[in-house]
């Protein structure tokens, strides 16, 4: 008989008194057990051995492991696609200040984690409702990207081609697991600016840019 946990565990322990977790504990844990070794090993027992936690206490916070998968893949969709959204409406008086305010995402994890992309993108190669969740949110970037560039007067077809060659530029430096330094990132930026946009950033557009990045 499958036993209500919610229901079996004393009320005179509040939830909050932290023999149990929390639900980011358990979240951050799972987070943290995708990235080093893969979704087959985000699992209810594991998670709570690790975090030196009965098994029963995860059931205070999710009804299942389906609904932790879920959560994470929530949490990958604000961070990486809402911020990338976000930058790319940013104010800019300028295409070369708009990529770079993208390029902020390359640079901060706090905006986009290049390493959770990978771990996601990883999983929906085994799992087709993940692999749709990402393809709306390539769709999504991509989008986001081509309305960028049609705001500073680009055509819609010549704003989908360099809204692609961004993207997949970055893309592919995540899936390969590209391992560029910041100087050496940041060196090349300039260079990126103009290559993707036609336009060359100024020198003030840059400092504020490296102000970010120092």
């Amino acid at each position: 008989m499958k036993i209500n946990t919610r229901e079996s565990i004393s009320e005179e322990s509040p939830v909050d008194s932290g023999w149990r977790g929390s639900a980011d504990v358990w979240l951050q844990a799972a987070y943290e057990t995708l990235i080093d070794a893969g979704i087959d090993t985000v699992r209810i027992q594991p998670l709570a051995k690790k975090l030196k936690l009965s098994r029963t206490s995860f059931y205070w916070f999710f009804k299942d492991r389906n609904e932790l998968l879920s959560t994470l893949l929530t949490q990958w969709r604000d961070k990486n696609t809402g911020n990338m959204v976000t930058q790319t409406e940013a104010y800019a008086e300028s295409i070369a200040e708009a990529i770079l305010n993208v390029f902020d995402c390359w640079l901060s994890q706090d905006l986009f984690d290049s390493q959770f992309e990978f771990a996601v993108r990883s999983w929906a190669l085994q799992a087709s409702d993940v692999a749709e969740q990402v393809g709306q949110a390539d769709d999504a970037r991509l989008e986001s990207l081509r309305q960028m560039f049609i705001r500073f007067g680009y055509e819609p077809a010549k704003a989908d081609v360099r809204a692609r060659t961004i993207y997949l530029t970055q893309i592919g430096y995540i899936s390969m697991k590209s391992e560029e330094d910041t100087p050496t990132r940041l060196r090349r930026v300039s260079d990126y600016v103009e290559i993707f946009t036609g336009q060359a950033p100024t020198s003030g557009e840059l400092k504020r840019f490296f102000s970010r990045h120092q």
